[in-house]
């Protein structure tokens, strides 16, 4: 069974964060370790506060979890600030895994900031360039870049100009562009390909796709899958997942992340 760490805030409500990538890499069959940067207090609906964990116990949960085990690859989220970014990014370059998928997570789907603005110059200057791939909706592909992001061509646009800060891949979600369809840019620097989907729309409260989106990313290529793969694969999990959406403690929501599991696949 694979090893597959996974970097991000706390969620009390277990729909986003460390707890959706728990759910998501189990369901691809891995082990999930954590480190984990913040506690977040979140109802179903919404997330209303914060707090970072000092980054010297960021950095021992990332010693502990990459010299304990073979970790097959690596997934951040939310980072909190440039100290926490800071940590991350040293104990990367000390242990060297094999994969990085970077989700620039900035804010949470009701508004409250998960990096602080003065933490975007430190993860562009020093993770973004270790990263296989970075996974930004179309809010954050602006933000990363100062670009409008409306369009496949503004995305295109953006795309090029993060692949130009070193990382090796980047993934612009379709969700949040003006097209109104769920098609995703993959762009490397020898060229891109669209991923088309459905678009979902969100009413049912699904939160914590992108969470659970990049988790199976870093999951797949852990498992030896091509980045396209492990794209695809993941699109096709996460789709499943907001479309078995259930009812929990009397609210619709969150994803079903073990959905396959339940339909005997």
């Amino acid at each position: 069974m694979k090893a597959i760490l996974a970097i991000g805030g706390a969620d009390s409500s277990a729909a986003s964060g460390i707890q959706a990538d728990l759910k998501a890499i189990a369901a691809q069959g891995a082990y999930a370790v954590t480190a984990v940067t913040a506690v977040t207090a979140q109802t179903a609906h919404e997330a209303r506060a914060s707090m970072a964990l000092p980054a010297h116990i960021v950095a021992s949960q990332l010693d502990a979890a990459l010299e304990g085990l073979d970790v097959a690859a690596v997934k951040t989220g939310m980072l909190a600030n440039a100290a926490v970014v800071e940590a991350v990014a040293q104990a990367l370059r000390r242990w060297r895994p094999r994969h990085l998928v970077l989700d620039p997570v900035l804010a949470a789907s009701s508004g409250l900031p998960l990096l602080a603005a003065d933490a975007i110059p430190a993860l562009k200057r020093r993770l973004l360039p270790m990263a296989d791939v970075v996974t930004p909706n179309a809010v954050e592909a602006a933000t990363l870049t100062g670009l409008p992001v409306r369009t496949l061509d503004d995305a295109r646009a953006a795309g090029r100009r993060l692949l130009d800060l070193g990382c090796r891949a980047v993934l612009v979600k379709g969700g949040h562009l003006e097209v109104g369809t769920g098609t995703d840019l993959l762009m490397t620097p020898d060229g891109e390909e669209t991923i088309e989907g459905e678009f979902l729309a969100s009413a049912n409260n699904a939160r914590g796709t992108g969470c659970a989106f990049a988790a199976t990313i870093a999951t797949r290529l852990g498992d030896g899958a091509t980045l396209a793969e492990a794209v695809r694969a993941a699109k096709t999990y996460v789709a499943g997942a907001i479309g078995s959406i259930r009812r929990v403690g009397g609210v619709i929501g969150p994803l079903d992340h073990f959905h396959t599991w339940r339909q005997g696949r």
